[in-house]
């Protein structure tokens, strides 16, 4: 049976209508407007366009930084994209010059659960479609680089034991002896395939390959993206990746890209992948859309590169990071900060009614089902307790030693008296300000008030302060983590055990953590929503990303490959008799 589909070409959202009326300007125009010349863009059509990373100089102006965030997330979404989006639109109403820094959408959400990424309204990164579906290859490039080393490794696995040392003599290559149960590099795929979560490759041996049992990760899980998300420049990124760690071997030596002999192919595949590309959003405001998403299983932030062409080239750059603040806000700061020197001058903190009632954990809200009357109707009380999980969110930025603004994102059923509520809660919670963003609606100029609101805490920034140093070891990293989590406890398998023992051995217990877990709770339990208290943090196991610069911690059963529910979003998604793509939101 065919399913029906969920919109025409006859029923567009608010978001594609926008999207297809809005007269966009030509991406040469856009670039002027930062004052990139000509031969500095290299345009991928009329509205989409690479800048060249070589107009980065070392002493130039530098703009303001802002890193948008957002409470616990809900199934019904915060609006965090389309708050980063309308905040820059409003910035550039006041007379500043505002760029915004957002990540490109892996197709995964795109088709599965989630939807598009380009924000929404009139607070959206155009062409929608462009953006959504493939833009300038970069999550491909990363596949392709990706997957050339996973294929590498088993040809060189398949070589050396067909030939053994007559291996040598034919290469002038030594013996690597990959160790069939040690090899540490998947495959990748840029979308949601339960199936490949556990397979076998080389089936029936012989010219078949080496029979071993593997598994498929999504792109933006694979170490390649936090490469591009974090390297300074193309030499930098061509280092990481002779850096990474593909296998070991019989002796449980680490095999890296450099001695497979792969990391300068890797690295050419990944050349073009390197400049941020160039759009614009339904006021003409610049957009930097560079590296990928997904803040649970990877640092989830936008790339270093980007933020550093915005800053060069703006006066106030909006940075989006991943999740809630204890997810891609975590990141940016232990990782990015600490990496790149990268230091925003203020947080914003996304929030909505509907989220923070459902924040309360009252009730079990799951993605497309109704939601409760309670939580769309004005009820003070349930408001109230789920506003505890906006006081946690605000303490933890504060920590780190920046000024908070929360933005609420509003809807239009919201009543007055929740949003007067929400805004004297927030300031007796210790944000700077907060702000009403009628981004969706009204675009730039629903944003004003938040914008000057910005612009006015950005003047007390000091330097960020960090959780921990980069001397302390990795279970004291992690238990200060999670003491912050508000865990009273951290159990590790045997396992986690043996891995950070290793990692240690290997030399990289003073790289920071990237912490792996559900985003729908502080906790690693998605079942514990508001502010968990007393619970058992479980760290399951371990990984060095030896070229990114960072270790990866597991607390729970983190899924690195995505599955489709039973209703994805690829069956709204269809083109119409003119071509058009529609059901793309």
């Amino acid at each position: 049976m065919t399913p029906t589909r969920l919109s025409t070409a006859d029923d567009l959202s608010p978001t594609v209508n926008v999207s297809h009326d809005t007269n966009l300007q030509p991406i040469q125009l856009i670039a002027q407007q930062l004052g990139l010349t000509a031969d500095s863009v290299i345009p991928y059509g009329h509205h989409m366009a690479k800048v060249d990373i070589s107009v980065l100089r070392s002493q130039s102006k530098q703009g303001k930084l802002i890193l948008v965030s957002s409470i616990t997330p809900t199934p019904m979404g915060e609006g965090k994209t389309v708050t980063t989006i309308g905040l820059s639109q409003g910035i550039n109403k006041l007379g500043f010059r505002g760029v915004a820094c957002i990540r490109q959408p892996s197709l995964g959400p795109v088709f599965g659960v989630k939807g598009g990424a380009a924000g929404g309204g009139s607070a959206q990164v155009l062409p929608m479609e462009k953006l959504n579906l493939h833009l300038t290859g970069d999550i491909h490039a990363i596949s392709a680089a990706h997957n050339l080393a996973a294929a590498a490794l088993d040809a060189r696995l398949y070589h050396e034991q067909r030939l053994g040392q007559a291996f040598c003599q034919q290469t002038g290559m030594p013996l690597l002896n990959i160790d069939i149960q040690h090899i540490l590099w998947p495959r990748v795929v840029d979308h949601n395939d339960r199936a490949l979560r556990h397979i076998q490759v080389g089936v029936g041996g012989g010219t078949h390959g080496v029979e071993r049992a593997d598994y498929v990760e999504i792109t933006a899980a694979s170490e390649l993206m936090a490469i591009l998300a974090l390297s300074e420049n193309l030499q930098d990124m061509r280092q990481r990746i002779g850096r990474i760690i593909l296998a070991k071997n019989t002796h449980g030596v680490p095999i890296t890209a450099e001695d497979l002999g792969v990391a300068g192919a890797m690295a050419a595949l990944m050349k073009e992948a390197i400049h941020p590309t160039l759009m614009q959003t339904t006021e003409q405001t610049p957009v930097l859309i560079h590296a990928g998403p997904f803040a649970n299983i990877a640092h989830g932030n936008s790339s270093v590169l980007a933020d550093r062409l915005g800053l060069q080239l703006a006066d106030y750059v909006v940075t989006e990071a991943g999740f809630g603040s204890d997810m891609g806000m975590e990141k940016f700061f232990n990782i990015k900060y600490r990496q790149s020197g990268l230091a925003p001058s203020c947080v914003v903190l996304v929030a909505t009614l509907r989220s923070l009632k459902a924040n309360s954990g009252v009730f079990d809200i799951k993605p497309g089902q109704p939601l409760p009357t309670e939580i769309l109707s004005t009820n003070i009380p349930l408001l109230s307790q789920g506003c505890a999980n906006l006081k946690w969110h605000i303490d933890n930025a504060k920590s780190y030693g920046l000024p908070v603004v929360v933005a609420v994102n509003r809807f239009p059923d919201d009543s007055a008296e929740e949003l007067d509520f929400l805004s004297d809660y927030a300031l007796s919670a210790g944000a700077f300000a907060c702000e009403i963003s009628e981004a969706f609606a009204k675009g730039g100029a629903g944003t004003t008030a938040l914008a000057q609101q910005v612009v006015n805490a950005c003047k007390h920034a000091d330097e960020p302060t960090l959780p921990y140093s980069d001397s302390a070891s990795l279970e004291q990293k992690i238990e200060i983590l999670a003491q912050r989590y508000g865990a009273s406890e951290v159990t590790y398998t045997p396992q986690a055990r043996q891995q950070l023992a290793a990692i240690t051995a290997a030399g990289f217990g003073h790289l920071p953590l990237c912490i792996a877990k559900t985003p729908l709770s502080i906790s690693a339990d998605s079942r514990l929503k508001g502010v968990p208290h007393d619970f058992v943090l479980p760290i399951t196991a371990c990984a060095v990303s030896a070229g990114a610069g960072f270790v990866r911690i597991y607390a729970g059963d983190i899924m690195t490959m995505p599955g489709l529910g039973t209703l994805p979003a690829y069956y709204h998604i269809d083109i119409d008799d003119e071509g058009r793509i529609c059901g793309l939101s």
